[in-house]
């Protein structure tokens, strides 16, 4: 009987042998699937996956949460420094029963308190003292700030029934790009003015030409003891602006700010 032809390397296999032996494979594999081994390594993949999604989703929230917080706070400073604005006015220590009240009108009829907000000016450019208006002390009560520059009248009483002393303290609670070197403070009190500014830059103790130097480098001045009689009644207007014959009067200011504050306090009784 003959023999059959060995196949070899030289001797591809058939299209049918081919189509067999995928088949096979198939089988093989489905079979594979159905064993305990592929089912734990499956659910490991899975439970991998849901593991991973979970820890995405837990970052992204923190990630939202983080730039929520962040703009809360910006708003949070923003609503701030719109209602604190350029100058705030308010009553510190009282003594001895002794009390005095702060009020835009001389009548104290309206919106009397122990705290004033000055108001807010914004885009402002430099002007010298001759710009502004005349009369600014008499223009009017509360605010009446102009173009590029800040004014403010207001008034203090003792609404006691006993004489006093206070004092005032004015100092600048926040600048930025050195806005303060170029700034100058009008104070009139009962219609007297004064003028104030940074000291020069090279020499701080050193006032400029046009003006009285601040006590230091945040306090502008520093009235003691001054007397009012019960019932009595002080004047004051305030005037902020950037003054341009000031030599520290640069560009490099442009787009500063500066914010100031103003404190009366009760002087107490020497006790004997």
């Amino acid at each position: 009987m003959p023999l059959g032809k060995k196949k070899n390397a030289a001797n591809p296999a058939t299209p049918e042998e081919v189509a067999q032996l995928g088949q096979k494979h198939e089988i093989s594999a489905a079979k594979d699937k159905n064993s305990s081994v592929y089912k734990h390594f499956h659910s490991q993949e899975s439970a991998k996956a849901i593991a991973d999604a979970k820890k995405r989703k837990k970052l992204y929230a923190i990630i939202l949460s983080s730039l929520l917080g962040i703009l809360l706070v910006l708003y949070l400073v923003s609503m701030l420094l719109t209602q604190w604005g350029d100058l705030t006015i308010s009553i510190g220590d009282l003594y001895d029963g002794k009390t005095i009240m702060l009020c835009e009108s001389a009548d104290f009829e309206d919106g009397v308190g122990v705290k004033l907000n000055g108001g807010l000016v914004e885009n402002v450019t430099n002007i010298t003292k001759d710009w502004l208006p005349q009369g600014l002390n008499d223009e009017k009560d509360g605010q009446h700030s102009g173009e590029n520059y800040l004014a403010y009248t207001f008034y203090l009483k003792n609404t006691g029934d006993k004489d006093l002393e206070y004092n005032t303290t004015m100092t600048v609670t926040g600048a930025s790009k050195s806005a303060d070197e170029a700034v100058r403070i009008m104070i009139y009190k009962n219609g007297d003015e004064r003028v104030f500014a940074k000291g020069t830059f090279g020499d701080r103790s050193q006032a400029e030409p046009d003006a009285t130097a601040f006590v230091d480098d945040a306090t502008v001045f520093a009235d003691q003891a001054t007397d009012l009689k019960a019932g009595g009644v002080d004047k004051f207007t305030v005037v902020i602006w950037v003054e341009g014959n000031d030599p520290e009067c640069v560009d490099a200011i442009r787009g500063g700010f500066i914010r100031s504050q103003i404190v009366f306090d009760v002087v107490p009784e020497v006790k004997g």
